[in-house]
């Protein structure tokens, strides 16, 4: 599922005129680098959830043939939680979630083939509802933030405490299961309401992301990221 619903507020003047995930980098937009990794590693078909300019995202994605999309629009905003859940009758037991206003490069080994294969040792499906990418905070870039957890060489988690500066952020990349959503509210809510129910439980890990991870959340970081995707030549 791609996160493709948010008003993109902190984006604006740019988003006044078109939505975050068409928002142009590298040459291409925000959206498209993400369904081009996902296809990359094998998916078939995605979900992608909208709600602001919903009929341009549509309109863009209706022109994509190398992957299966289908929409869930949301007529008042769900939230990251909220819209997987209303987008469930249309997903498997297993999905990636990912968000549509990041950008990243990938090492040796893809990201989203780390997640699965990590996913997949250990018996980890059996025992995680939950597995998380994370980024370290310090080599984020278009970020200001102060993280979002620790993280253990085990791969477990624990959150951020107050005042303190975490070492690593969630990077919008994720693996869930349909039972994360067991007893979750109605309506708007955020993921942060299954996963810390998860990390209570002892299921949720997470893995931490070994390429470069971009944050595209305001124009600022925008500018960024392009710079930056012009050090490494992806972009001229």
């Amino acid at each position: 599922m791609v996160l493709a619903a948010g008003l993109g507020t902190r984006m604006r003047p740019i988003t006044d005129r078109v939505p975050k995930p068409l928002v142009p980098i590298a040459g291409r937009p925000l959206i498209d680098h993400v369904i081009d990794r996902l296809v990359a590693s094998g998916v078939k078909r995605a979900v992608v959830n909208t709600h602001y300019k919903a009929e341009m995202i549509a309109a863009h994605l209706r022109k994509r043939r190398d992957i299966a999309i289908e929409l869930s629009h949301e007529a008042t905003l769900l939230e990251t939680g909220g819209g997987v859940k209303k987008a469930l009758p249309h997903l498997g037991e297993v999905f990636f979630v990912v968000n549509s206003d990041i950008l990243w490069l990938d090492a040796k080994v893809p990201a989203l083939t780390r997640l699965a294969r990590y996913w997949d040792e250990a018996a980890r499906s059996d025992r995680l509802d939950a597995l998380l990418l994370v980024q370290r905070t310090a080599t984020a870039i278009g970020y200001d933030g102060v993280g979002d957890f620790v993280l253990d060489p085990l791969g477990h988690v624990r959150r951020r405490g107050e005042r303190e500066v975490a070492p690593h952020l969630f990077a919008g990349i994720e693996i869930l299961t349909r039972r994360i959503f067991a007893g979750a509210p109605a309506g708007a809510f955020s993921l942060n309401v299954p996963w810390n129910r998860a990390i209570e439980a002892g299921r949720l890990e997470a893995l931490s992301h070994d390429g470069e991870w971009f944050h595209v959340g305001t124009p600022q970081g925008l500018a960024a990221c392009e710079e930056r995707l012009r050090h490494h030549g992806v972009w001229r």
